[in-house]
């Protein structure tokens, strides 16, 4: 009496089959069927048996069958025609292999020499790089539903190495254009309100359309990675997915949109830095910011990002802060992360030694724009100020005077600082790198603290004296000047308005008159800190004869006066030398 099963498959369709009939072709059913009552687990497997009296049927639920109820039915035609009655062709065999697979059909050995679904779908994938173009295209959407068997059986693997192979051919309706990745074909932008499918080819890339229709987010990491792996140029996969996003997310859900960005994010971490668009970074950074990447996903575009830095924008860098702060305008905690990751990369990359000062100094550059732009938020508070202006090391600015310029705005907005912050803050310059105006400008800004001034006297005065003693071949040396047999000094007029007839003065030393010094070109530029130097010199020593002049009063008024006298001179404060 045959054996009558109902098949169950994924609650789609129900199949009434013969058991003997099926089972020496189908390792799986022969085991199931074999059970006690028809029941047994295998749930794991994605196979439940179950008994159902009725008319003495067994059912068996499928669970999982690669292809659905339309591969199942192919499979009980093959086993019912012996193996004739099935046709394998490109737009089943994927399905079929799958299949063959999941009833365990290589394992059955009921019949002698019984035809083998498995062998005959093998052959016809052995021949996928021979198949059409829109045949792999297919083939690629239908391994989208039989994951992860596709993988198992090696399936999905062959799919992707025929694409390579076709990728290599260029079709002969593809028109070549340029294939830069900034080009306006490849300009990661969601906005757009035109059709993606309306670019036209490149010689490399013509393929992009029909992948971008075909595939869905959950594949698009699998394939990227799969190209890769085969040996894909890194530009053309960075340009793919770049391409990908653009067409696929304008109306996606939000899950979708997270799934294909962090996709995207996933794969291009491991391609060369320089075959990812810095802008195109920027692109998934912005329209990330409400969907609440993953955390390991957001850190790896932060790091991307960061290696990139050399190539940003000014505008690159001024992204909001997240909602709901308000510690300042923009995201200066992201910026800092970006600097960080810069850093960390350029210390890594032992192969690019010689290109990273170069790369060093972009970056220094693009800071001090960027520290021009937050100076004047009143919220920026201190300590972060402090900490991007610092961040960068020595070597990544040549001349403080921008650094400096932002400090003075970041001090004219924030007025209450005080001078244990300020003095901070300063400690970002280096003044000996700061130009004769800019030192000038300083030494007579009320804004700034007055050690910050001397400290930035004493080391153009250091800078200064390097350069008169004759540092170069080119520079001249200079030679003392007598004072008996020089010239009146030259006369400087400064803020208060009066003339002082000598730079240096009160100290008794070597004596130096602006007349006389023959000077270099590059020592003339100087002239201006001199200026400057020596005006706060002769300030702080007017201060200096008020204090003995007061102190000589204050010593003569204890000796002679007596009582009250006496209490009074004692009473008085001492002068303060600078504030």
């Amino acid at each position: 009496m045959a054996c009558v099963l109902e098949v169950d498959v994924d609650g789609e369709e129900l199949f009434l089959v013969d058991k003997d009939v099926l089972a020496p072709f189908c390792g799986r059913i022969k085991n199931l069927a074999g059970r006690g009552g028809g029941g047994g687990g295998g749930g794991g497997e994605g196979v439940v048996g179950a008994a159902a009296p009725a008319r003495g049927s067994r059912r068996v639920v499928l669970r999982g069958f690669p292809g659905g109820a339309e591969a199942f039915e192919l499979v009980a035609r093959f086993c019912y025609t012996g193996g004739g009655g099935v046709a394998v062709t490109s737009s089943n065999a994927c399905a079929l292999r799958c299949a063959a697979e999941f009833m365990d059909m290589a394992a059955a050995a009921e019949v002698s020499t019984p035809p083998s679904l498995v062998k005959m779908t093998e052959k016809a994938l052995d021949e996928m790089p021979q198949w059409s173009w829109q045949s792999v295209v297919d083939a690629v959407k239908q391994c989208q539903r039989l994951l992860p068997v596709a993988e198992s059986t090696g399936v999905f693997d062959r799919v992707v190495g025929a694409l390579v192979s076709h990728m290599a051919v260029l079709p002969g309706d593809a028109t070549p254009t340029s294939s830069s990745p900034e080009s306006s074909a490849f300009r990661f932008s969601c906005d757009t309100k035109s059709s993606c499918l309306s670019t036209r080819c490149t010689s490399r890339t013509w393929w992009f359309e029909d992948l971008v229709v075909v595939l869905g987010p959950g594949m698009l990491e699998r394939v990227a990675r799969a190209l890769v792996a085969k040996g894909t140029d890194h530009g053309v996969v960075s340009r793919f997915l770049f391409y990908y996003l653009k067409c696929r997310l304008a109306g996606a859900t939000a899950d979708d949109k997270r799934a294909m960005l962090e996709a995207a994010v996933a794969v291009m971490a491991g391609l060369d830095r320089s075959s990812v668009s810095c802008k195109g970074l920027f692109g998934i950074l912005r329209i990330s910011s409400p969907l609440k990447l993953a955390a390991s996903c957001h850190d790896s575009l932060v790091a991307m990002i960061g290696g990139k830095l050399d190539h940003a924008t000014l505008d690159n860098l001024l992204v909001p802060s997240p909602a709901g702060t308000t510690s300042s305008l923009y995201d200066v905690t992201l910026v800092l992360r970006f600097l960080d990751a810069f850093l960390h990369a350029a210390g890594a990359g032992a192969g690019a030694a010689r290109d990273e000062p170069t790369r060093l100094k972009k970056v220094g550059k693009l800071i001090d724009l960027y520290l021009a732009e937050v100076a004047p938020d009143p919220s920026l508070r201190p300590a972060k100020f402090v900490e991007l202006a610092t961040a960068l090391p020595a070597a990544a600015r040549d001349c403080h005077d921008a650094l400096y310029r932002a400090i003075d705005v970041y001090f004219q907005v924030h007025t209450r600082l005080t001078d244990e912050e300020k003095m901070r803050i300063c400690k970002g310059i280096n003044y000996e790198k700061l130009s004769p105006e800019c030192c000038k400008h300083l030494a007579r800004n009320a804004s700034f603290p007055t050690r910050a001034a001397v400290q930035a006297l004493a080391s153009q005065h250091t800078v200064l004296k390097s350069l008169l003693r004759g540092g170069g071949p080119d520079q001249q040396q200079l030679k003392p000047v007598s004072v008996s047999s020089s010239p009146p000094p030259a006369r400087l007029k400064h803020r208060g308005g009066e003339e002082h007839d000598d730079l240096v003065g009160g100290g008794g030393g070597v004596v130096l008159y602006a007349r006389r010094l023959d000077l270099s070109l590059e020592s003339q530029n100087l002239r201006s800190l001199l200026d400057g130097m020596h005006w706060r010199v002769m300030e702080l020593e007017k201060v200096c004869s008020r204090m003995k002049t007061q102190m000589s009063k204050m010593k003569a008024a204890r000796r002679g006066a007596a009582g009250g006298g006496a209490g009074r001179a004692s009473s008085r404060s001492l002068p303060r030398m600078c504030s």
